[in-house]
């Protein structure tokens, strides 16, 4: 009887095999029906493309997902996830749990479609991702307060920068609303300044915690950014203001521009959308190659996945320009890759245009490619100095200690 039942056992457990070999367990973060529609779309598209594959997809609530991901990865481990790239992906690959995909970048011509993000897709080296969608940040801005006050054409430069804040500042218009309230709205503006002044090779390496915050280069980022508050050219009381509440400075003319990520296109007004622009951060540096904010959002096969064949079928998929293209305009985002067709609407199209054509590279932006004490840190330093500039060699003073506590610096 022994005998028999261990061969049912055995038996049975063979079938369950068969049973779910071509089985593709994909786990997704989305927020909200209209993005849970565009993976399902996609997931049932591929599903026509390979009809040996049974795919079964968890689709769980964004911040849910981010609890439940470092369990899932350890034990049992979905085939696909979901997941954002740079610091938060290095966190998982250098623990050893996302799977090496350097062969798919070669064998999929990954290495050109996603060229722009190609950094930020890696670690040590490797790739550890599929970036899917990413969003541009960038200033946007009143077309008519520009003209009102003689701006003729989008900045470009620097000086032809300061020049247009100073003319709208005459005029009785704030040159930038800005939430401070939201720490992260002005962690936009440290990127920003330290990318142009500093480049993003420097930018990632004090991202890393490399670099002291000490350092004479992140005293002048700081300093160029002060100059701006001195001349008041943000809205008065910004650290009153969350995201929400700084946009209608916009919309009321009160102010004229607010760097920030097309995310909020989608939230304008209707009287005011087709008023309003959009341009990448102008130069500062000449010599400094142009890199720009772009937080990308990725597809990763967890190392502990169990059908890993077939995962890779799905990244190569999905990474095509129109599987690419059709999730962006899904998602309200854009396109990772640089061969899908530019996005219709016209503000999208723009950001489109800088992500794909930036040398520089592309920053996964403050909180993104930090890890998160530090980043935490970072951000409560930057509205202490917002609060008060004069803070300014106090407040990198603590940061550097903070790095050489998290970083376990000498």
């Amino acid at each position: 009887m022994k005998q028999v039942f261990k061969a049912g056992i055995i038996s049975a457990a063979l079938l369950c095999g068969v049973a779910q070999a071509g089985t593709l367990a994909v786990n997704i973060a989305f927020k909200g029906a209209s993005q849970r529609a565009v993976w399902q779309s996609t997931l049932d598209d591929f599903k026509k493309a390979n009809p040996d594959v049974e795919v079964k997809a968890a689709f769980i609530d964004e911040e849910a997902y981010k609890i439940q991901l470092p369990a899932w990865l350890s034990s049992e481990a979905p085939d696909v996830v979901t997941w954002h790239n740079g610091e938060r992906m290095a966190y998982y690959a250098s623990r050893g749990l996302f799977e090496d995909l350097s062969a798919d970048w070669n064998k999929n011509n990954w290495n050109e479609m996603y060229a722009s993000s190609k950094d930020a897709s890696s670690y040590k080296g490797k790739q550890y991702a599929l970036p899917s969608v990413y969003y541009s940040w960038g200033m946007f801005y009143r077309k008519d307060l520009f003209q009102k006050v003689g701006v003729g054409a989008e900045p470009k430069t620097w000086a032809e920068f300061m020049e247009a804040c100073k003319k709208l500042k005459a005029a009785g218009i704030s040159p930038f609303s800005v939430g401070g309230r939201d720490a992260w709205t002005l962690a936009g503006w440290f990127d920003y300044l330290d990318l142009r002044i500093n480049g993003n090779a420097f930018h990632q390496k004090l991202m890393e915690g490399e670099i002291a915050y000490t350092d004479p280069r992140v005293k002048k980022v700081y300093s160029t950014w002060r100059g701006l508050l001195d001349n008041k050219y943000f809205i008065d009381n910004a650290l009153s203001y969350d995201l929400d509440a700084a946009q209608p400075f916009m919309f009321q003319g009160k102010a004229a521009m607010m760097l920030m990520g097309t995310f909020i296109a989608k939230g304008f007004p209707a009287k005011q959308a087709a008023n309003m622009g959009y341009f990448q951060f102008p130069v500062i540096d000449a010599a400094v190659p142009t890199a720009e904010e772009g937080p990308i959002e990725s597809l990763h096969i967890p190392s502990r996945a169990k059908n890993k064949a077939d995962a890779r079928r799905f990244l190569a998929f999905a990474g095509t320009p129109a599987i690419s293209a059709k999730l962006a305009e899904g998602l309200g985002s854009l396109p990772a890759n640089a061969r899908s067709p530019a996005p219709a609407e016209p503000i999208s199209r723009i950001g489109f245009e800088i992500l794909s054509g930036t040398k520089g590279g592309i920053a996964q932006f403050y909180d993104r490619d930090m890890t998160k004490e530090m980043a935490d840190e970072g951000m409560k330093g930057m509205q202490k100095f917002i609060n008060d500039p004069n803070a300014i060699d106090e407040i990198l003073g603590q940061l550097e200690q903070t790095r050489k506590r998290i970083y376990k610096k000498s």
